[in-house]
Protein backbone atom coordinates (compact mmCIF):
# COMPACT_ATOMS: atom_id res chain seq x y z
CA UNK A 1 0.00 0.00 0.00
CA UNK A 2 2.75 2.46 0.97
CA UNK A 3 4.64 1.56 -2.21
CA UNK A 4 1.60 2.45 -4.33
CA UNK A 5 1.46 5.87 -2.64
CA UNK A 6 5.20 6.60 -2.87
CA UNK A 7 5.86 5.27 -6.38
CA UNK A 8 4.19 8.16 -8.30
CA UNK A 9 6.06 10.72 -6.15
CA UNK A 10 9.39 8.98 -6.70
CA UNK A 11 8.71 8.71 -10.45
CA UNK A 12 7.84 12.44 -10.62
CA UNK A 13 11.14 13.34 -8.94
CA UNK A 14 13.12 11.06 -11.25
CA UNK A 15 11.39 12.51 -14.31
CA UNK A 16 12.24 16.07 -13.17
CA UNK A 17 15.92 15.12 -13.16
CA UNK A 18 15.88 13.95 -16.79
CA UNK A 19 17.69 16.17 -19.32
CA UNK A 20 15.28 18.46 -21.22
CA UNK A 21 15.95 16.81 -24.58
CA UNK A 22 15.04 13.38 -23.12
CA UNK A 23 11.82 14.79 -21.67
CA UNK A 24 10.99 16.33 -25.05
CA UNK A 25 11.60 13.03 -26.84
CA UNK A 26 9.43 11.14 -24.34
CA UNK A 27 6.68 13.76 -24.73
CA UNK A 28 6.09 12.60 -28.31
CA UNK A 29 5.08 9.16 -27.02
CA UNK A 30 3.44 10.38 -23.81
CA UNK A 31 2.33 14.07 -23.98
CA UNK A 32 2.10 14.27 -20.18
CA UNK A 33 5.92 14.52 -20.13
CA UNK A 34 5.66 17.92 -21.82
CA UNK A 35 4.18 19.29 -18.57
CA UNK A 36 7.64 18.88 -17.03
CA UNK A 37 9.06 21.36 -19.54
CA UNK A 38 6.14 23.74 -19.07
CA UNK A 39 6.55 23.62 -15.27
CA UNK A 40 10.29 24.20 -15.56
CA UNK A 41 10.28 27.12 -18.03
CA UNK A 42 6.87 28.81 -17.87
CA UNK A 43 7.66 31.38 -15.14
CA UNK A 44 11.02 32.36 -16.68
CA UNK A 45 9.50 32.61 -20.18
CA UNK A 46 6.70 34.79 -18.83
CA UNK A 47 9.16 37.14 -17.10
CA UNK A 48 11.20 37.43 -20.32
CA UNK A 49 8.15 38.03 -22.54
CA UNK A 50 6.70 40.52 -20.04
CA UNK A 51 10.00 42.40 -20.09
CA UNK A 52 9.60 42.80 -23.85
CA UNK A 53 5.89 43.54 -24.33
CA UNK A 54 5.07 44.99 -20.87
CA UNK A 55 1.55 43.57 -20.94
CA UNK A 56 0.53 40.43 -19.05
CA UNK A 57 -2.03 39.10 -21.56
CA UNK A 58 0.28 39.58 -24.54
CA UNK A 59 3.15 37.93 -22.65
CA UNK A 60 0.94 34.95 -21.76
CA UNK A 61 -0.05 34.56 -25.43
CA UNK A 62 3.62 34.62 -26.44
CA UNK A 63 4.53 31.98 -23.86
CA UNK A 64 1.66 29.72 -24.89
CA UNK A 65 2.58 30.05 -28.56
CA UNK A 66 6.22 29.33 -27.70
CA UNK A 67 5.32 26.05 -25.98
CA UNK A 68 3.14 25.04 -28.93
CA UNK A 69 6.08 25.66 -31.29
CA UNK A 70 8.49 23.76 -29.04
CA UNK A 71 6.18 20.76 -29.09
CA UNK A 72 5.39 21.05 -32.80
CA UNK A 73 9.01 21.43 -33.93
CA UNK A 74 10.65 19.48 -31.11
CA UNK A 75 11.44 16.57 -33.44
CA UNK A 76 13.82 18.92 -35.29
CA UNK A 77 15.85 19.66 -32.15
CA UNK A 78 19.07 17.67 -31.95
CA UNK A 79 21.48 18.13 -29.08
CA UNK A 80 24.87 19.00 -30.53
CA UNK A 81 27.98 20.73 -29.30
CA UNK A 82 27.03 24.31 -28.54
CA UNK A 83 23.27 23.76 -28.83
CA UNK A 84 21.39 23.19 -25.59
CA UNK A 85 17.62 22.75 -25.31
CA UNK A 86 17.37 25.82 -23.06
CA UNK A 87 19.00 28.18 -25.57
CA UNK A 88 16.96 26.66 -28.43
CA UNK A 89 13.74 27.19 -26.44
CA UNK A 90 14.67 30.77 -25.53
CA UNK A 91 15.42 31.49 -29.17
CA UNK A 92 11.90 30.34 -30.07
CA UNK A 93 10.54 32.60 -27.31
CA UNK A 94 12.46 35.62 -28.61
CA UNK A 95 11.44 34.95 -32.23
CA UNK A 96 7.80 34.58 -31.17
CA UNK A 97 8.02 37.88 -29.28
CA UNK A 98 9.47 39.59 -32.35
CA UNK A 99 6.72 38.12 -34.56
CA UNK A 100 4.09 39.51 -32.19
CA UNK A 101 5.79 42.88 -32.41
CA UNK A 102 5.69 42.74 -36.24
CA UNK A 103 2.00 41.78 -36.19
CA UNK A 104 1.18 44.69 -33.89
CA UNK A 105 3.11 47.01 -36.17
CA UNK A 106 1.19 45.80 -39.26
CA UNK A 107 -2.16 46.13 -37.48
CA UNK A 108 -1.33 49.70 -36.48
CA UNK A 109 -0.40 50.50 -40.09
CA UNK A 110 -3.86 49.45 -41.36
CA UNK A 111 -5.74 52.12 -39.38
CA UNK A 112 -8.13 54.18 -41.51
CA UNK A 113 -7.95 57.98 -41.38
CA UNK A 114 -11.60 58.24 -40.38
CA UNK A 115 -11.14 55.92 -37.43
CA UNK A 116 -12.66 57.66 -34.37
CA UNK A 117 -9.80 56.38 -32.21
CA UNK A 118 -7.51 58.80 -34.01
CA UNK A 119 -9.54 61.73 -32.68
CA UNK A 120 -9.78 60.70 -29.05
CA UNK A 121 -8.03 62.85 -26.46
CA UNK A 122 -6.28 59.96 -24.77
CA UNK A 123 -4.39 57.19 -26.61
CA UNK A 124 -5.94 53.73 -26.75
CA UNK A 125 -4.41 50.78 -24.90
CA UNK A 126 -3.24 49.36 -28.25
CA UNK A 127 -1.42 52.61 -29.09
CA UNK A 128 0.27 52.55 -25.70
CA UNK A 129 1.42 48.96 -26.32
CA UNK A 130 2.91 49.91 -29.69
CA UNK A 131 4.61 52.91 -28.15
CA UNK A 132 6.06 50.67 -25.44
CA UNK A 133 7.30 48.19 -28.05
CA UNK A 134 8.83 50.96 -30.15
CA UNK A 135 10.48 52.42 -27.04
CA UNK A 136 11.83 48.98 -26.12
CA UNK A 137 13.18 48.46 -29.62
CA UNK A 138 14.87 51.88 -29.55
CA UNK A 139 16.27 51.16 -26.09
CA UNK A 140 17.72 47.82 -27.26
CA UNK A 141 19.31 49.51 -30.27
CA UNK A 142 20.72 52.29 -28.05
CA UNK A 143 22.31 49.73 -25.73
CA UNK A 144 23.77 47.71 -28.61
CA UNK A 145 25.42 50.81 -30.09
CA UNK A 146 27.27 51.34 -26.78
CA UNK A 147 28.77 47.84 -26.91
CA UNK A 148 32.09 46.87 -28.50
CA UNK A 149 31.51 45.91 -32.14
CA UNK A 150 32.58 42.24 -31.82
CA UNK A 151 30.10 41.67 -28.96
CA UNK A 152 27.26 43.68 -30.52
CA UNK A 153 27.64 41.79 -33.81
CA UNK A 154 27.28 38.28 -32.34
CA UNK A 155 24.31 39.44 -30.25
CA UNK A 156 22.57 40.82 -33.37
CA UNK A 157 23.37 37.75 -35.49
CA UNK A 158 22.12 35.28 -32.89
CA UNK A 159 19.03 37.02 -31.48
CA UNK A 160 17.90 39.42 -34.18
CA UNK A 161 18.92 37.59 -37.36
CA UNK A 162 18.24 34.11 -35.94
CA UNK A 163 21.53 32.59 -37.12
CA UNK A 164 22.78 29.27 -35.75
CA UNK A 165 26.06 28.91 -33.85
CA UNK A 166 27.65 27.23 -36.87
CA UNK A 167 26.59 30.01 -39.25
CA UNK A 168 27.87 32.73 -36.93
CA UNK A 169 31.18 30.89 -36.51
CA UNK A 170 31.60 30.77 -40.29
CA UNK A 171 30.75 34.46 -40.73
CA UNK A 172 32.96 35.59 -37.85
CA UNK A 173 35.65 32.94 -38.51
CA UNK A 174 35.73 31.88 -34.86
CA UNK A 175 35.40 28.63 -32.91
CA UNK A 176 32.16 27.68 -31.14
CA UNK A 177 33.85 28.06 -27.74
CA UNK A 178 34.87 31.62 -28.68
CA UNK A 179 31.32 32.37 -29.84
CA UNK A 180 29.83 31.04 -26.59
CA UNK A 181 32.19 33.20 -24.57
CA UNK A 182 31.38 36.29 -26.69
CA UNK A 183 27.64 35.70 -26.37
CA UNK A 184 28.00 35.24 -22.63
CA UNK A 185 30.00 38.47 -22.32
CA UNK A 186 27.66 40.31 -24.70
CA UNK A 187 24.56 39.32 -22.72
CA UNK A 188 26.21 40.31 -19.44
CA UNK A 189 27.37 43.66 -20.85
CA UNK A 190 23.96 44.31 -22.44
CA UNK A 191 22.32 43.77 -19.06
CA UNK A 192 24.85 46.02 -17.30
CA UNK A 193 24.47 48.88 -19.80
CA UNK A 194 20.67 48.64 -19.85
CA UNK A 195 20.44 48.83 -16.05
CA UNK A 196 22.71 51.87 -15.96
CA UNK A 197 20.41 53.85 -18.27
Amino acid sequence: MLMRILLPTIMDELNKQLPDEVVLKRAFKDPSYFNLLVDKYEAAFLRKALGIVKKQEEAEDIVQETFVKIYKYGHKFKKEAGIEFKSWAYKILMNTSFTHYQDLKKTAGNTEYLDPLLYEDKPSEKDLDLATINDAKAAVQAVITKMPEHLAKVLKLYYLEDMSYDSICKVEKIAITTLKMRLFRAKRLFQKISTEN
